[in-house]
């Protein structure tokens, strides 16, 4: 894949929408963006938008994917998820299966392919995570269960990682006014109101600081919260 030799490189995932969205465009004022997503239309036209962007389709949910021919990676942003699953009682083994596909196994596996890149380049893993990756609640196991196991992959990631320079960072954002929080409210049978979460550009602006920080730094874990709660 052909990159802007004139800028640092970062590929983010689930790049078309949501957190991924706006991270992209943030990162697409000083970087070279890899934009990833399933819909080829859709990509192409986000990565001819930036001033620097290249397209990635695949579908991380599942099937054997690879990632990019990068020789050097400067930042990869771990953006791309899926909510489900309910109560313990009604949420089948396959349910589980697909939401821990995307939350970690994908996860896992690309930035596995992508190490070496990383390591080239001495470049930052952004891993977007949640909340509920430091709660669970009821009928909230499934997806508290991802970003559970999302932290502790992290965690691990970063340990492992210190002697080749790379870092590795967790952000914690609660509920953010994106397509996928209108489906969660709506399947909690509540009623949306769009001043009570976070805008994306502030999940965005939070994975900016740790981009941003002095390579001799690392920010491990990033917890970013509305300033008002219902």
């Amino acid at each position: 894949m052909s990159t802007d030799a004139s800028r640092p490189t970062a590929l983010v995932t689930g790049a078309t929408r949501g957190i991924g969205l706006a991270v992209a465009r943030d990162l697409s004022r000083t970087h070279h963006v890899v934009v990833h997503g399933r819909d080829e239309e859709a990509l192409v036209a986000l990565a001819d938008s930036l001033p620097s962007g290249a397209p990635w389709v695949a579908d991380l949910a599942g099937s054997p994917f690879e990632a990019p021919a990068l020789d050097r990676l400067d930042v990869v942003v771990h953006a791309a998820g899926v909510i489900g699953g309910g109560t313990v009682e009604g949420t089948s083994r396959d349910d589980w299966r697909r939401v821990f596909e995307v939350n970690v196994f994908a996860v896992s596996e690309l930035t596995r392919q992508l190490l070496p890149a990383l390591r080239t380049a001495q470049g930052t893993v952004v891993a977007i995570n949640s909340g509920s990756g430091f709660a669970a609640g009821p009928g909230g196991s499934t997806y508290a269960a991802s970003k559970f196991a999302l932290r502790a992959l992290t965690d691990s990631l970063r340990e492992e990682e210190r002697r080749h320079g790379v870092r590795v960072s967790s952000v914690h954002p609660g509920r953010v006014d994106t397509d996928m929080q209108h489906e969660l409210v709506e399947s909690e049978g509540g009623v949306y109101d769009a001043s009570l979460y976070l805008e994306p550009q502030s999940v965005a602006d939070a994975v900016r600081l740790v981009v941003d920080l002095p390579h001799g730094a690392t920010a491990e874990v990033v917890s970013v919260r509305p300033t008002r709660r219902a």
